[in-house]
């Protein structure tokens, strides 16, 4: 049986980086090797990606991304932004849109009416926890109700949008983990140091992510766990804050932040622990990829994404109450001084790559592109 060839555009506001942009250029190249053509769409230009491209890919940067000033200048370029993604699809006129995370969703779905396409939104974050604009809520609300399909990545947030957004009932389709982890620009060696051991965080330097928590947490450990550093990578608008923390708590000698790496899989092999300490989270892809590449776990239970991957004392820890850090202090000390319990969860861990393999989310996503999608 010849399998129905699927057209697909993927748009989103830019891949300078972060969570939902990893997942739209693995879409596309996924889509690519199994024969359908693809394009991918950003706002920004093209020079700003941190992610490469298959070549075979259509890649289409409409450099509209500039900042606006004032009300009348965000209306003007949004309305520029529409103009030429609506021309984009009346002239390519894929079988299917895929817009990724809020404004690609809402954008994809405006640009693409009357087209005839099929158009699916996503949401890659929990949407109490980054509230929108006023506007943008409105045209969310509009747009979703309007959507082929509303795919989100966790269950909560699927219930939440179902509860705010009158004919939603959105599809829930985690992120696939990224195994085996590919070795990308830019590069940088962890530093070697067989007798120390290694706590590891990933993510953007932004308070979401509760980086300050974890410093503050970790100042707790120094004495009880003195064989110990932390490693945060990632980089972003906090990075003088976090700087200024750690230099403050004394912590200088022993936390570093080397920034943004693209061989993760080095510096997951040469660490010993993974902490997430997110206020929020959609689904952490760094946390599967940990997991994936047998780190034990230590997370907070945000309000949606780790308790969903984390099997709480089966194979990682989900720390109550969220962004206590004398909370996060005592399960990191009770995982540090317990190599037998770390060996424990780290051999469970690895289960994400069947729970989340490529090939069981991808067949998902085949059957929302084809309308056959089930709740």
């Amino acid at each position: 049986m010849t399998r129905p060839r699927i057209d697909l555009m993927i748009v989103i506001h830019s891949l300078r980086g972060g969570g939902a942009e990893r997942v739209a250029v693995d879409m596309a190249a996924y889509w690519q090797s199994r024969g359908y053509r693809v394009s991918l769409v950003t706002q920004t230009a093209a020079d700003q990606d941190a992610y490469p491209i298959p070549p075979e890919v259509e890649r289409h940067a409409l450099g509209l991304a500039a900042d606006s000033a004032g009300p009348l200048g965000a209306l003007w370029g949004n309305a520029r932004r529409f103009w030429a993604l609506r021309r984009l699809v009346r002239r390519q006129r894929p079988a299917v849109v895929l817009g990724m995370m809020t404004r690609g969703s809402v954008l994809g779905v405006l640009a693409a009416r009357g087209a005839g396409s099929r158009v699916i939104a996503t949401e890659h974050t929990h949407p109490p926890t980054l509230p929108l604009p006023d506007t943008w809520q409105r045209l969310r609300r509009w747009t979703y109700a309007r959507a082929d399909a509303v795919v989100a990545l966790t269950r909560g947030t699927a219930q939440w949008l179902d509860e705010q957004i009158p004919g939603v009932h959105a599809q829930v389709i985690p992120n696939a983990v990224h195994w085996p982890l590919a070795d990308e620009e830019p590069r940088l060696d962890p530093p070697s140091a067989p007798v120390r051991r290694r706590l590891l965080a990933v993510g953007r330097l932004h308070p979401v992510k509760g980086f300050d928590c974890l410093l503050r947490a970790f100042a707790d450990l120094t004495l009880m766990c003195d064989d110990w550093d932390l490693t945060i990578l990632g980089e972003g608008s906090e990075r003088a804050a976090l700087e200024a923390l750690r230099d403050e708590l004394g912590l200088r000698d022993r936390v570093s932040l080397p920034g943004r790496v693209g061989n993760m899989a080095a510096w997951y092999q040469a660490s010993d622990l993974y902490v997430l300490s997110s206020q929020a989270e959609g689904l952490s892809n760094t946390l599967l990829e940990a997991m994936a590449s047998g780190l034990p776990c230590v997370a907070f239970d945000c309000e949606n994404g780790p308790r969903e991957i984390i099997r709480d004392g089966i194979d990682g820890v989900l720390v109550r109450p969220v962004q206590d850090p004398q909370a996060l202090a005592a399960q990191l000390c009770a995982l540090m001084k317990d190599a037998d319990l770390r060996a424990q969860y780290a051999g469970r861990a690895t289960d994400v790559r069947d729970r989340f393999s490529t090939a069981r989310i991808m067949a998902l996503w085949e059957q929302v592109f084809q309308g056959r999608e089930g709740r």
